[in-house]
């Protein structure tokens, strides 16, 4: 990992923005805002917990990578990053289906179009990240041979939205809540 660049910032500064709009949009067209405003923090709490869990256990795939106060901050801010991005995904689909809750009917089309969707995101930001010197993979990180990124990030954005919005749909389920 090198020094941070201000043009790191750029993608998650767009996910915050868009994020907003999102949540707003949609705020507008919910009956009980007070859940609604719940069931987005939920999402967006698992999403950092569960990117934050990820991020330090594929820290040492990483050159240069120590379990220092440095690289958990790191780790920390991308799983802000990641948490927006999840909740970019949570949005979109959301206006694709025309339901902010799309997630409590899901389907087998749906889990595919989230799966590649984060699996395409996870590849170009790995190749961007990497192209620009932004982190190095140690000899350890298995590679995607066709793509030259590394496997475990990919899997992190082709997996971990299925299991944040499968965790929240439990969630929301057993506390019987209608939004």
């Amino acid at each position: 990992m090198e020094a941070l660049s201000l043009d790191i910032f750029i993608v998650p500064v767009i996910a915050v923005i868009c994020v907003v709009l999102m949540y707003v949009h949609f705020s507008r067209r919910v009956g009980d805002k007070e859940n609604y405003r719940y069931y987005i923090l939920g999402v967006a709490m698992v999403a950092f917990v569960l990117n934050l869990t990820w991020e330090l256990a594929q820290g040492p795939l990483y050159e240069g990578f120590e379990y220092n106060r440095q690289h958990i901050t790191f780790c920390a801010l991308a799983s802000i990053a990641d948490m927006l991005m999840v909740l970019v995904l949570f949005f979109g689909f959301g206006l694709i289906y025309g339901n902010v809750f799309w997630i409590e009917r899901l389907t087998v089309n749906k889990v595919v179009a989230l799966v590649v969707v984060g699996t395409i995101g996870a590849i170009a930001a790995e190749k961007w990240h990497t192209a620009k010197g932004d982190w190095a993979y140690t000899d350890a990180m298995p590679i995607l041979p066709w793509a030259e990124v590394g496997i475990v990030p990919v899997l992190q954005f082709a997996l971990l939205p299925l299991v944040i919005f499968l965790i929240c749909k439990r969630f929301i389920n057993e506390n019987n809540s209608e939004i």
